[in-house]
């Protein structure tokens, strides 16, 4: 570890330079990464995140050359994921005062990943501050960026914006600030985004609409340079790079209905994909002669959702007239998803996805969509019991991931 190096007044860098190639989510990094922790030596001595959990033993002799590791007031930890929360329990086991700053959730996930129920925590919610002794922070949730329990902090006083993952690059670099790089780091910070934040595009922008109007001079992500030459400038990149691009994609909602429900869902799926752009068709299966025209649309179409309301076990209307016939045709270019209501048992999503598999369609579904955003509770097949508000918001997130996935 380099030696007293200031981020801003009593703010050291603590973290750790990873410079092999690094396994990362199904990737090699082949630049490396950092794990940047951060220490304010305030009079409440406060760490922002710490390091890699492959290093935390080594960080924590390293930060005892900083401070005597009893003193530390607050250990805050922006996201749950080992790369960051990963040092915390050898810490913790150190800093025996130092009470843990999170978000519910992520309170949550670290008493139960690093066995941490006898310590005391203090849960955090948007805009919630914590003063620190000549210093304050500022917390904002910041959900699905790129997990759940996600939040940032905003130090008000040094103007500098701590937000974990969000607004790094994944370099191993002991030069550490952007204006100290020996090359123009623009492509790397934007390869970084379309890998990990490209996917939560929405949530990028509600992030920047929470930041857009505090004074930021410098932000401090958790790997890579650290941003000092313009704050602004990388602010800006996000911005652009969450805009919805043009896309000539088109949907079909095909569907079946009992008493309505499903054809509720149906309007919602279709609402939410125009909103995105998407082209959408929308078509209820109920005579002979909708599935001539369902079938014309699912070879129109980019994306399928296809869905049906649950009776005694099956699905309702003529819709598996529609279904039986894909196993002939040419869906290979094609993504389909499957949905529905029901009241009782709610076989009818279930039989939809068994057809869909049963051709050449790219069924999505719940195992797809977790290793493609790590968002482990959008459901598909995509199941709702009656109508209730509760499920239907669940329905319309689920289809609203769906779609922002489908026309990256």
């Amino acid at each position: 570890m380099k030696k007293d190096i200031l981020v801003g007044n009593n703010v050291y860098w603590v973290g750790y330079v990873d410079d092999r190639k690094v396994p990362f989510h199904r990737l090699v990094l082949e630049k490396g990464t950092t794990y940047n922790s951060y220490l304010l030596k305030t009079e409440k001595p406060t760490i922002i995140d710490t390091v890699d959990i492959s290093f935390g033993r080594e960080y924590v002799e390293n930060l005892k050359e900083y401070i005597n590791l009893e003193e530390i007031k607050y250990i805050v930890i922006n996201h749950v994921e080992p790369d960051h929360s990963g040092a915390l329990p050898v810490l913790a086991s150190k800093a025996k005062n130092a009470v843990i700053v999170a978000t519910e959730l992520g309170v949550q996930e670290l008493k139960e990943m690093y066995k941490l129920h006898n310590r005391e925590f203090l849960i955090v919610k948007d805009g919630d501050v914590l003063d620190i002794g000549a210093k304050t922070l500022r917390f904002y949730e910041t959900p699905y960026l790129h997990t759940e329990e996600t939040m940032i902090t905003y130090a008000v006083e040094d103007k500098t914006l701590y937000p974990c993952d969000i607004f790094s690059t994944h370099v191993a670099t002991y030069d550490l600030f952007d204006d100290l790089a020996k090359e123009d780091i623009m492509a790397d910070f934007e390869v970084y985004y379309k890998l990990i934040m490209d996917p939560h595009r929405n949530y990028v922008k509600e992030m920047i609409n929470k930041i857009k109007n505090i004074d930021i001079e410098i932000i401090a992500p958790s790997h890579g340079y650290i941003l000092r030459s313009s704050a602004k400038r990388y602010i800006d990149s996000y911005d652009d790079m969450s805009q919805a691009s043009s896309t000539n994609r088109k949907a079909a909602v095909i569907y079946s209905t009992m008493t309505g429900n499903t054809k509720k869902l149906a309007n919602h799926t279709m609402d939410i994909l125009s909103d995105k752009g998407i082209e959408t068709t929308i078509i209820n299966v109920k005579e002979e002669s909708d599935v001539e025209k369902a079938k014309e649309a699912v070879n129109n179409s980019d994306i399928i959702f296809f869905g049906s309301s649950t009776r005694y076990g099956d699905m309702v209307g003529k819709i598996e007239e529609v279904l039986k016939d894909l196993k002939d045709m040419d869906l290979s270019s094609k993504t389909g998803v499957a949905f529905g209501s029901y009241g009782w048992s709610g076989e009818a999503v279930e039989i939809i996805y068994d057809y869909l598999k049963a051709s050449t369609i790219q069924v999505l579904d719940s195992s797809n969509i977790i290793k493609a955003t790590g968002m482990n509770d959008v459901q598909a097949p995509i199941r709702v019991k009656f109508i209730l508000d509760e499920d239907v918001n669940k329905f319309k997130k689920s289809v609203d991931a769906i779609g922002e996935l489908l026309i990256r």
